[in-house]
């Protein structure tokens, strides 16, 4: 999970590198892995730590400003991926919301209803299955 996070971030043109990574205590198998990196970058743009979220889902990048720890992350996670969802299922425009990628973070997932139905349900299994067991975490996010 680790080298799958550091290769979703280096496949980005404004990484020039993943210089560190932690493996978070939000590990569940090969379902998801909540990452800590710190990448290497000319940009003044771009957080030089960043939450990386991997697994048997879309992969995405999170900023740790209002993220002090995985399972914040994680909820993070859920939260704006949970938009994407909302706005498939209304027939809204996605463009401004976060990107759901392939697993391998190449290319952008259709905004279909069966894709949107997919991505609910692997969110909700992470917020029923796996954020229920970090509310001591969570707290430290306003959970």
């Amino acid at each position: 999970m680790e080298a799958r996070g550091r290769a979703f971030l280096e496949g980005f043109p404004w990484c020039d590198g993943v210089l560190e990574t932690y493996v978070g205590n939000l590990t569940v198998g090969a379902v998801v892995a909540v990452l800590l990196a710190r990448v290497e970058t000319g940009r003044s743009d771009v957080d030089e730590w960043l939450w990386v979220v991997v697994g048997d889902l879309p992969p995405a990048y999170l900023v740790t400003d209002d993220a002090p720890n995985p399972a914040c992350a994680l909820r993070a996670y859920v939260a704006l991926m949970g938009e994407w969802v909302e706005a498939t299922r209304a027939g809204r425009p996605v463009d401004d919301l976060i990107p759901v990628l392939t697993h391998g973070g190449g290319q952008e997932i259709s905004p279909t209803g069966a894709n949107a139905a997919q991505l609910h349900s692997r969110l909700d299994f992470l917020a029923q299955q796996i954020l229920r067991n970090y509310d001591t975490d969570l707290r430290a996010c306003g959970a």
